[in-house]
């Protein structure tokens, strides 16, 4: 691999907003990371646009806007994709899962393993805490970003 295919993986990073890629050939291995600063990039946060007040109209009730449903339960933490792949919760089929719900993790546990382009990637808890909620099945596509287990630190 030379600089020029580099360089166009890391645009490509750029373009795409991905934190990490490895790729591994019988000869070589390649890692990229990127960060603000030195440090992790921030994931990106979706906020609900504010309701809109209905007009008041003499006379009239205006209905009680829809409850929106609670995104997690507070002080969990979630275990979220580094990158896009697919996802499998054991080494092998005929392997027992990773970590299952009320499992006792910590920041170098191995919660399960993401495949990107033939390459296997093991992804740490990188957090201290239980497993509360696995939120992706076994061998289905993930995003990068996309939220993996939720976990109650402890």
């Amino acid at each position: 691999m030379d600089l020029k295919d580099i360089k166009a993986i890391i645009d490509l990073m750029k373009k795409n907003s991905i934190t990490e890629f490895e790729l591994e050939r019988q000869d070589s291995k390649l890692r990229l990371k990127r960060g603000v600063n030195g440090g992790p990039s921030p994931a990106p946060v979706e906020e609900p646009p504010p309701p809109i007040a209905p007009p008041q109209l003499a006379g009239m009730v205006a209905p009680p806007p829809p409850a929106l449903a609670p995104v997690s339960t507070p002080g969990e933490i979630e275990i979220k994709s580094p990158m896009i792949g697919t996802f499998y919760r054991a080494p092998s089929p005929e392997s027992a899962s990773y970590v299952e719900v009320g499992a006792e993790v910590n920041p170098d546990t191995v919660v399960c393993i993401i495949e990107a382009m033939k390459v296997m990637n093991e992804i740490k808890a990188e957090v201290k805490g239980a497993i509360t909620q696995v939120l992706v099945e076994n061998a289905k596509p993930v995003e990068f970003g996309q939220p993996l287990f939720k976990v109650r630190p402890s």
